[in-house]
């Protein structure tokens, strides 16, 4: 299976941001033109982008509709996003509009059911995000912290016909730390779903260190933001070692 790149952009208030530790006070502004963002990722060869509607995550329905849907037109290949997609009508309404897939984090937790209905009516488009702090699942854009060990949300959806996990160690990201890898490993080795990484990706050393890992695991990618815009690591680059 190869292994992915999905380059992050984070939408608050209509701007390209990235959060540290998903604390919406802690918003570093990259660009006011979310849509230019995506089309020079687009042309520096990324065949997928993912979206996060970071104020639609922490108000629980979506913010910033105009600005997706002009990322949507503006990024040449696939585009996966989630932030605030907790009901039927708003999965069927993205999907409609262009993206490829819909990451559902609060909902996997709250309303289960939704998530594999979804996932067994459209096989392939609905990815659960696992987002962990200190091993225990977040929900509500991260600003909670529930009882629910990671492995064992996602093993909930096992045989949904989930399209894979997204796991972000919360703790981490946005702050350049490093990924975690040994948490990413044992998720991937608790699970056979498709595991896509996030959190705190510093610089081609951790593209590498779970390129590596994805030979012998279902580790199959990972989201990288402020690396990329912080200058630490070109989009090529990272490209080029996931190979």
């Amino acid at each position: 299976m190869p292994f992915t790149i999905y380059p992050a952009i984070d939408i608050k208030g209509g701007e390209v941001v990235r959060l540290a530790e998903g604390d919406m006070d802690r918003a570093t502004v990259y660009s006011d033109d979310p849509a230019e963002q995506a089309r020079a990722f687009g042309k520096s060869g990324a065949e997928w982008l993912h979206v996060v509607d970071l104020d639609g995550a922490t108000q629980g329905r979506g913010k910033n509709a105009d600005t997706i849907e002009r990322i949507i037109k503006a990024f040449p290949g696939r585009v996966q996003l989630g932030g605030g997609i907790r009901t039927r009508g708003s999965i069927r309404n993205w999907l409609d509009l262009g993206v490829d897939r819909v990451v559902l984090g609060t909902a996997a937790l709250k309303d289960p059911e939704l998530v594999k209905q979804a996932a067994a009516d459209l096989p392939g488009r609905i990815v659960v995000a696992v987002d962990a702090r200190g091993g225990f699942v977040t929900t509500e854009g991260w600003a909670e912290t529930s009882d629910i060990a990671v492995v064992d949300l996602a093993r909930r959806f096992e045989d949904a016909g989930v399209a894979g996990l997204l796991f972000t160690d919360v703790g981490r990201d946005g702050l350049l730390t490093g990924v975690n890898l040994e948490a990413t490993r044992e998720l991937a080795a608790a699970v056979t779903l498709p595991v896509i990484a996030s959190g705190g990706v510093s610089g081609p050393d951790d593209i590498r260190a779970l390129k590596k890992a994805s030979a012998t695991t279902n580790i199959t990618g990972v989201i990288v933001g402020r690396a990329l815009y912080d200058g630490r690591m070109k989009l090529a680059q990272a490209l080029s070692i996931a190979g």
